[in-house]
């Protein structure tokens, strides 16, 4: 199963790195000979994907490592520390394309060639496109950082159509109208920079072993709950590394249980779970003797 993981997630990863290679020689070419500063800007944040790409790359490879003596628990951790690295990069890419805009608007000059908006609606549809199959992969194997690398993806399609929108009223709005590009550029920055917040907080709650979604918690206790002599399930705590779930949970058994058994019982419990939930990789689990009352 991590095999075909790490294969899908970077088989993902690569062909992103491939069409970004072509696309930011494409639009560079096209902003400056077109004279689209929305354009140039587009180009930049996708040469800005192509860095995150070598991130996750090494990320996934990384995360991908078996547990060793330094690493008890896995390497997992690489793939949210990838994903807030490749965060911060559309972060300052929003912050370098609205600086760009800004001073362009300031400074008088023509409007775009309308060739330029005939490859930002190729681009748009090769981003968006590009994003939807990386997402579906990203979803499919449970990988942070891949997804955050196929937003980076939706980030080009919106600066995209954003410069296209901008430059679509420069032309047809003719003089007066030509910095409209650059006030698309600036808004195309500011959805790059939510993007980039809204998965920096992903990445974070992750690297501070933030409690995963509550119906997982929830799914949990079901099933070890339905392991014949467990009275009830105190305590259940699950954090995240990578694609792996680790799970510490408090088991109530009869007072009067041996070591034994209770022992293996314990070893029915995490067995149950990891049958039912494959990317759960260990459950911890402390033996109690049950109340009278059971916890709620």
């Amino acid at each position: 199963m991590q095999r075909t993981r790490l294969q899908r997630s970077l088989r993902a990863t690569f062909l992103g790195m491939v069409v970004n290679t072509l696309l930011i020689a494409g639009k560079l070419a096209a902003g400056l000979v077109g004279h689209s500063h929305a354009l140039v800007a587009d180009a930049v944040e996708s040469l800005a994907d192509l860095f995150s790409a070598l991130i996750v790359w090494r990320g996934l490879v990384i995360s991908a490592a078996p547990a060793d003596a330094d690493h008890p628990y896995g390497h997992g951790k690489a793939e949210p520390i990838a994903s807030a690295l490749v965060s911060g990069m559309l972060l300052v890419a929003a912050g370098w394309i609205a600086v760009t805009s800004v001073r362009e608007i300031i400074t008088p000059h023509s409007s775009p060639a309308p060739f330029t908006l005939g490859v930002l609606l190729a681009v748009i549809v090769i981003k968006e496109g590009l994003f939807r199959f990386v997402l579906g992969e990203a979803n499919s194997v449970e990988s942070t950082v891949v997804q955050t690398d196929a937003w980076h993806h939706r980030s080009d399609a919106l600066s995209s159509a954003a410069a296209a929108l901008g430059i679509t009223i420069a032309l047809v709005g003719g003089p007066g109208y030509e910095a409209a590009d650059d006030w698309a550029a600036l808004a195309a920055a500011g959805l790059i920079a939510w993007n980039g917040w809204r998965l920096l907080r992903g990445a974070l709650a992750e690297l501070m072993d933030a409690m995963p979604d509550p119906s997982l918690e929830t799914r949990v206790r079901e099933i070890a709950q339905t392991v014949p002599e467990v009275i009830a399930i105190e305590k259940c705590r699950l954090r995240k590394m990578g694609y792996h779930i680790f799970v510490d949970m408090h088991v109530h058994v009869a007072p009067d249980m041996t070591v034994l058994r209770s022992h293996a019982l314990a070893h029915r419990v995490k067995d149950a779970v990891r049958e039912k939930l494959p990317n759960v990789y260990d459950v911890l689990i402390h033996i109690e003797p049950a109340r009278s009352q059971p916890p709620s």
